[in-house]
């Protein structure tokens, strides 16, 4: 720990409890996620330590289970947009022609629509599961991590140990995942960071809107819109994810800052 930044060492606690929680939810969880077990929005106590919800249920209860909804979603559906748009970035890079002129252009078009309306157009005429959320976040998502791998691999082609590569006669899989994929892994590792929280803000925003997790499930978004009548009356349950999604987001990004760092320092070239 001593070679970590105060500044890392903080994001990696306050990530760490917040992946601990997730994965144990129903062992730390003192009441069940839809459980009522008290009158609506009773005040913090010794046994609702954040009080109760817009219905009486135990809004602590309430808060890790929706965080482990929340981070399950928004990791894959992280991992799948860095999967499609790393791959197809890569092999746009390195066989160039019509099929990076096909691949990129058809990646413009879907980012010229607004990615959240772009969702909920989607979600509106399909089942909003679980499932489907991942996939449709994904793949919208895994436009831009194409951008950025596009680019990259764009740059990297051209250096010499990839053009001994080809001359050796080495196939495109192998250029992309021995030649570039490691040479490329600190902007992605460092995007990797930003798309996970733009994934727990865009679910938590489809949630709020009525198009996310679906009840009886919890997750941040939709305790939020649960409790937002609350805060006329002082009621602070709708501030609780919200100050957890922006405690994630910060955290996050502080280990992939200090990640990001610690990579370009070590990665040297290859010759």
């Amino acid at each position: 720990m001593k070679n970590i930044p105060i500044s890392a060492q903080i994001g990696l606690f306050f990530t760490g409890i917040y992946f601990f929680m997730a994965i144990f939810a129903p062992l730390i969880a003192p009441y069940g996620v839809g459980e009522i077990v008290g009158d609506v929005w009773e005040p913090a106590s010794s046994s609702y330590l954040l009080g109760t919800d817009n219905i009486g249920r135990d809004l602590l209860s309430r808060m890790i289970y929706g965080g482990r909804t929340t981070i399950f979603i928004a990791t894959a559906g992280t991992l799948l947009s860095f999967v499609i748009g790393s791959i197809l970035g890569f092999f746009a890079a390195v066989v160039g022609g019509w099929a990076d002129q096909l691949l990129s252009r058809f990646v413009d078009l879907i980012m010229s629509i607004p990615t959240l309306i772009f969702a909920l157009v989607v979600l509106s005429v399909m089942p909003v599961t679980i499932p489907i959320l991942i996939v449709v976040m994904g793949l919208l998502d895994s436009t831009r991590v194409y951008r950025l791998a596009r680019a990259v691999a764009v740059d990297i082609s051209v250096m010499e140990y990839v053009e001994a590569a080809r001359l050796r006669g080495e196939k495109t899989g192998w250029i992309i995942f021995r030649e570039i994929l490691p040479n490329a892994l600190s902007p992605l590792i460092a995007e990797m960071g930003l798309r996970f929280i733009f994934m727990v803000l865009f679910v938590s925003t489809l949630s709020f809107l009525g198009l996310g997790v679906q009840p009886p499930e919890a997750d941040w978004g939709g305790i939020v819109k649960e409790n937002k009548e609350g805060i006329v009356y002082g009621i602070p349950a709708a501030l609780i994810p919200a100050f957890a999604i922006a405690t994630l987001a910060i955290s996050v990004n502080l280990v992939a800052d200090w990640v990001l760092n610690r990579t370009t320092s070590l990665k040297g070239g290859r010759g």
